[in-house]
């Protein structure tokens, strides 16, 4: 007995499965998303170059402290007399007392900026330091100016009948303040911004 086959039955078409959507992608949330990552690595690289300026600032108020103090230390020439010695006016010793102080402070500032560098460690809390730093630079800022402004009238006083030794080193010493005075406005002004935008909330 001989078998039929169903031609119908063969020539029917193979269905394919549907081709899947790919999944909508919210392209809003993404741009947000990387905006809201690139601000805070924008904010982190900011911080960090506000540190970094901060600390050579406040290095180079440091250096030129202590040699104002040094150079106003050493202006001691009795051999002309005892006018020739910087112990004997009170704008001279103002002038030492407040390098003196400044050196300490910027000292101080320096070995903490480091010491948190190096071992990533707050010796302060972050609202102490701010406003330290904020109170702290801006105080000595203004001593300093008062200090070497003082002392500019007495050592141009000197400097019409004589000019020597003594004076110069005077003017150098003061030159000194002056430029440890810049170093410190300008940090004041960058804590004052740090302080500004810092929430303590």
């Amino acid at each position: 007995m001989e078998k039929t086959v169903d031609i119908s039955a063969t020539n029917k078409p193979v269905q394919t499965p549907a081709a899947t959507a790919p999944p909508e992608v919210d392209v809003e949330a993404q741009s947000s998303s990387t905006a809201g990552v690139q601000s805070i690595v924008r904010k982190w690289k900011r911080v960090d170059l506000m540190k970094k300026g901060s600390l050579i600032l406040r290095g180079s108020a440091l250096i030129f402290s202590l040699l104002s103090f040094i150079i106003m230390a050493c202006n001691k020439h009795g051999g002309g007399g005892n006018w020739m010695d910087f112990d004997t006016y009170e704008e001279y010793r103002y002038l030492l007392a407040i390098a003196i102080l400044s050196t300490l402070y910027t000292a101080a500032q320096v070995s903490r900026q480091l010491h948190q560098l190096i071992n990533g460690k707050e010796v302060l809390s972050q609202r102490t330091a701010d406003f330290l730093d904020f109170f702290g630079d801006q105080i000595l800022a203004y001593l300093l100016i008062s200090a070497a402004s003082t002392a500019i009238p007495r050592t141009n006083q000197f400097r019409e009948g004589v000019d020597n030794i003594f004076t110069d080193s005077s003017a150098a010493s003061i030159s000194m303040a002056f430029f440890a005075f810049l170093a410190l406005a300008l940090c004041a002004m960058i804590s004052a911004y740090k302080l500004s935008h810092q929430s303590y909330i």
